[in-house]
């Protein structure tokens, strides 16, 4: 048999990921076992055998946007063809969403991707057309533990997401994750360094540490600090990866023996992502949060004496139930103190279930609306600021594409899609690390020249 003929013979599949990168690291779980299977993936629905969209049920958005493109796939399947929803929206809302997508074949929920190819196989050999589901309970259902290859599902970018944890056991009194995620539940640490490894073997430049909350780590298990132990252990399994990033750190767990490690590795580079959520303390009582400002304040301080070029990303919402207008004040008052140099902000979401959704006070949408506008409005000169002390300096930068003789890059300031870029006016290997001086700022990205080729900084 030819190799195209085999090929021709094996069944294929369509992965369409949908949501935050926790979702793209467990659809790349889900593509390499079916891979090892013999399934092999292609580019366009239509030629799928199996179709699988990686959902996510947060907020009313992404879930308007997991429902409409589920729809749109059910309308176009062939004969013969299966869907499957998998991940959050699929094991918060199960059995529901099967009554607004006609032709949908099964449902697959968070923590299950592991059993995607025996699931499949039942969605095959069933012979009543009714949807099948795999939808366990989470707080039964044990964290997957597999080390993913890496090698297998063909990686070749230079950026990769590495989850320490899923779940999370924080009593946020807007957030529904705990509700289909279940509570925080750590990966063991030899399967985390081994993945490590298989990256730094797939030439990857840059590791992206996740999970709901990566400073969480390691406390379902009684170690209430693990996270900078993991973090000296990865850059002593992986020496040759030059960036290693974290996200979503929870400000209650952030220690001081955070920032010493930090500061004690290059390879962890001085970048934090920490969702806030607001500044003012009585709004972050109302949401369950850590309501310390103060030391919150303190430990910024120490972070940033420790690095004195380090990035604090955050996230707020706006419009929470009760939130005055001195209070959305304080918020303003509490990002000029900071400075922060990456803001991100959301306007206040109902969710039923959670105990934000029956809280009284309700802020209308028009003040949602403006007020968000008022956030994005009142950080875009800090950002800007943020960026001009760089002008001048000289970054190594990590080229992503190149269009019309002009690279994009990301320096260590930036995460992946959620953060600027830094332009270089010159051709530069993609997949690599270039030096670049830095020649101009705006308000998210930075311009910039190969460091070889110097010029008048203006």
């Amino acid at each position: 048999m030819t190799a195209r003929r085999k090929r021709d013979k094996e069944p294929t599949f369509y992965l369409l990921t949908l949501g935050c990168p926790k979702n793209v690291y467990d659809s790349e779980g889900i593509s390499e076992l079916l891979l090892q299977a013999n399934y092999r993936s292609v580019a366009d629905h239509r030629r799928a055998d199996v179709v699988i969209v990686n959902t996510c049920g947060f907020l009313q958005a992404a879930r308007e946007e997991s429902m409409g493109v589920l729809q749109e796939l059910a309308a176009q399947k062939r004969k013969g063809q299966l869907l499957i929803a998998a991940g959050c929206m699929a094991q918060r809302f199960g059995r529901d969403i099967t009554r607004e997508v006609r032709g949908l074949d099964g449902l697959i929920g968070t923590r299950a991707w592991a059993d995607i190819v025996p699931f499949i196989q039942k969605l095959r050999a069933k012979k009543r057309p009714a949807p099948l589901y795999h939808l366990p309970e989470v707080g039964d259902t044990p964290l997957e533990t597999v080390a993913l290859n890496r090698q297998q599902t063909g990686l070749s970018r230079a950026s990769a997401y590495l989850k320490i944890s899923d779940g999370c056991s924080a009593p946020c009194a807007f957030c529904t994750i705990p509700s289909f995620k279940g509570p925080n539940r750590s990966r063991p640490l030899p399967h985390i360094l081994e993945e490590t490894r298989r990256l730094a073997e797939a030439g990857v430049q840059e590791i992206i540490v996740i999970a709901q909350d990566t400073t969480a780590y390691g406390r379902d298990r009684g170690e209430l600090d693990g996270l900078p132990a993991l973090l000296e252990q990865m850059v002593a399994a992986a020496p040759e990866v030059k960036w290693i990033r974290v996200m979503y750190a929870y400000p209650g767990h952030a220690s001081e023996r955070l920032v010493e490690v930090m500061a004690a590795h290059p390879q962890i580079i001085p970048y934090l992502d920490m969702p806030l959520q607001h500044g003012h303390p009585d709004t972050l009582k109302r949401m369950r949060r850590p309501h310390n400002v103060d030391r919150l304040l303190r430990w910024i301080e120490a972070y940033r004496q420790a690095m004195p070029h380090a990035v604090l990303r955050t996230t707020f919402i706006v419009g929470y139930p009760g939130e005055t207008e001195a209070e959305f004040q304080g918020l303003l008052d509490f990002m000029d103190a900071v400075r922060f140099d990456r803001v991100g902000a959301f306007t206040f979401s109902p969710e039923p279930g959670t105990p934000a959704f029956d809280l009284p006070n309700p802020v209308d949408e028009e003040t949602k609306q403006a007020r968000w506008e008022r956030l994005m409005a009142f950080q875009q000169p800090i950002s800007l600021e943020r960026n001009q002390q760089m002008v001048g300096q000289t970054l190594e930068v990590l080229v992503e594409g190149v269009d019309q003789s002009v690279s994009i890059a990301r320096s260590y300031r930036d995460a992946p899609e959620i953060d600027g870029y830094v332009v270089v006016e010159k051709e530069l290997p993609v997949g690599q690390m270039s030096r670049v001086l830095v020649t101009g700022a705006m308000e998210y990205d930075l311009v910039a020249m190969p460091a070889d080729e110097p010029v008048m900084v203006v």
